[in-house]
């Protein structure tokens, strides 16, 4: 090659790299981390996410049920393949920027018209001394050939770091779907024993409520009652019966939604219902907000998706730039399987090739730009992540506050309605009071009663969804 040869494609080169660079640059925007230093609702330097779950929830019941979804959640099991999918796409983008290598061999034959150029020149000329051309030309060929880019500007580098970037981002949302799964099965527990104490209560009135009906009988038939008065008292025994075909039929539905989740058919599901309202509630310690980016999965993954946009738009800036390969290839090649080892048969090839993308590149052009796009999406995604994070805490920790109070209060009323149900009946038995009060009087404690264990199940359900905030579970 002369030396002005050389010069002239040193100069191509450098022209192109110029011309390449010409791009608007990358989008710097850096995601904001910042969190409050401490939580509005608590001060607490320990955090309940460092707990395992085992130990967070100690009723064995809940435990074998949260093992089974675990062990048989179909959700749970198609993200794990996601998970396997991801490991499989770095290690294709890993071989991207090695060498290819390969093996080939071919068979064949042809035969030219003789009356074309190629034809007449094989008509011309011999194989070898006293032998023609055979007809057909046959081919056999065998050997290997191997190609290479040459990752100059760590497209291919940058495209498998981004792979394992998504590759974590999807562990990450395997951890904060097993977070979530655990909620879910403790949630729908907790409903369930809630329901089971209910029907309890709805059982102890209808009891009540029949024997109230039975003395308001009585007194009718004393002439010291109507038949307004029967028939008040029947239909709110018929109310309160019908309410139990209604909270039967939420208990079929939480069992199926606990079915669903431990992965099995239709089974009856074991619970301590019995010891709903004594299930204590601890204190909730949530440590501080900058702990969320370590413990909760979703931001966990927010960031490794953030990190795979920003190396995803070094790829795109790359595509503008020359790329440079390499193509090299060894084996033998004769018209006769005889010759086909012979040393004389022996060709190889070797060449570099040096490829920039000149005029018409609005399809690089919208990759870059459409990738700058995702990053910016990714940066707010992770932002977005983390306000909700917070956020989600802070709703926790006043819920726990409010409910607390609530179930207090409530409980205080509880007791009151007790004791007037006892009053109203007696004094209607000495005929001191109306019969709308003895009525009122019950519907009202059966109604608190139930708004009770309503928010113990809130509380509980409070207990369950901080751990879940905090991002306890999954580790």
């Amino acid at each position: 090659m002369t030396k002005s040869i050389r010069h002239a494609i040193g100069l191509v080169l450098v022209l192109l790299s110029l011309y390449s660079c010409n791009i608007s640059k990358p989008l710097n925007r850096a995601e904001d981390k910042t969190v409050p230093a401490s939580f509005k609702h608590s001060q607490d330097t320990a955090n309940i996410a460092k707990i395992d779950w085992r130990d967070y929830f100690k009723d064995p019941k809940l435990i074998k049920l949260i093992d089974e979804a675990l062990e048989k959640n179909q959700e749970l099991k198609i993200v794990m393949q996601d998970v396997e999918i991801d490991k499989n796409e770095i290690k294709a983008r890993k071989g991207e920027y090695l060498p290819f290598v390969g093996l080939k061999g071919d068979v064949g034959f042809e035969k030219d018209g003789r009356y074309t150029r190629h034809g007449a020149v094989d008509e011309s000329l011999n194989i070898k001394e006293g032998e023609a051309f055979p007809e057909p030309l046959t081919d056999y060929s065998i050997g290997a050939y191997a190609s290479w880019e040459i990752d100059v500007w760590k497209k291919l580098r940058n495209a498998k770091k981004a792979a394992v970037n998504e590759y974590l981002a999807t562990v990450e949302g395997k951890n904060f779907m097993v977070t979530n799964l655990i909620a879910e099965v403790s949630n729908a527990y907790y409903k369930l024993m809630a329901l089971d104490n209910i029907l309890k209560i709805i059982d102890d009135y209808t009891a009540i409520q029949k024997n109230a009906l039975k003395v308001v009988k009585q007194q009718k038939e004393a002439a010291r009652a109507s038949e307004l008065a029967v028939n008040r008292f029947e239909a709110q025994l018929l109310n309160t019966q019908n309410l139990r075909y209604k909270i039967q039929q939420e208990v079929v539905e939480t069992e199926n939604e606990i079915n669903f989740l431990t992965g099995t058919f239709s089974q009856r599901i074991e619970r301590n219902s019995e010891m709903f309202m004594d299930l204590e509630i601890d204190s909730l310690s949530t440590g501080i907000p900058s702990e969320l980016l370590k413990n909760r999965p979703d931001i966990r993954q927010a960031e490794m998706e953030l990190a795979a946009a920003k190396l995803d738009v070094k790829v795109a800036r790359a595509e503008f730039y020359p790329s440079f390969s390499i193509e090299a290839g060894v084996g033998f090649a004769a018209f006769n399987p005889a010759f086909l080892l012979n040393p004389e048969s022996l060709l190889y090839n070797l060449a570099g090739e040096v490829m920039a993308p000149l005029l018409n590149r609005n399809a690089i052009k919208a990759e870059y730009r459409s990738a700058n796009s995702r990053q910016l999406q990714a940066i707010f995604e992770y932002e977005k992540t983390l306000l909700s994070a917070y956020l989600e805490v802070e709703n926790q920790l006043s819920a726990f506050q409010n409910y607390s109070q609530s179930f207090d209060k409530k409980a205080e009323e509880v007791e009151k309605l007790k004791r007037s149900v006892n009053i109203s009946n007696q004094l209607f038995r000495s005929a001191r009071a109306d019969y709308l009060e003895v009525l009122l009087t019950q519907r009202e404690a059966l109604e608190s009663r139930m708004e009770l264990i309503e928010i113990k199940e809130q509380q509980l359900s409070t207990k369950v969804n901080t751990y879940k905030a905090l991002g306890g579970g999954w580790n």
